[in-house]
């Protein structure tokens, strides 16, 4: 079964951090690319970043100017997103996703992700 949970996120204060987790399937951690993508109000799915599985090459989001941390645990098919220096701005739900084939399609692009969690909220406050 495809599935994909998130947790970790939840309410802080400008400055503060969270590290969100997501547990995926056997099935879908094998995939070549995870990923964690936001959506705040009103706006359109962005990416956050990518990670290879098999090489653990990383890919951020422009906006992310080495605030936040992807990484994985394959012990635990658990993926991860450190966020260091949260800005009000960041207030979004945040999901993880699966997909692609090969380390060019890990950057967290829309169209390169084809499983995707329920989602977990984070909120910062100024």
């Amino acid at each position: 079964q495809v599935q994909l949970v998130e947790s970790g996120g939840g309410s802080v204060q400008a400055g503060g951090s969270l590290r969100l987790s997501c547990v995926a399937s056997e099935y879908i951690y094998s995939r070549a690319c995870m990923g964690w993508f936001r959506q705040a109000p009103g706006k359109e799915r962005e990416g956050v970043a990518g990670i290879y599985t098999s090489a653990r090459m990383t890919y951020y989001g422009e906006f992310v100017k080495d605030r936040f941390i992807i990484s994985q645990d394959n012990a635990k098919n658990t993926l991860y997103l450190q966020m260091n220096s949260l800005k009000p701005e960041d207030t979004a739900m945040y999901y993880c996703a699966a997909g692609g084939w090969g380390p060019y399609d890990c950057y967290p692009r829309l169209a390169n992700y084809n499983y995707w969690g329920q989602g977990t909220q984070v909120t910062v406050s100024s």
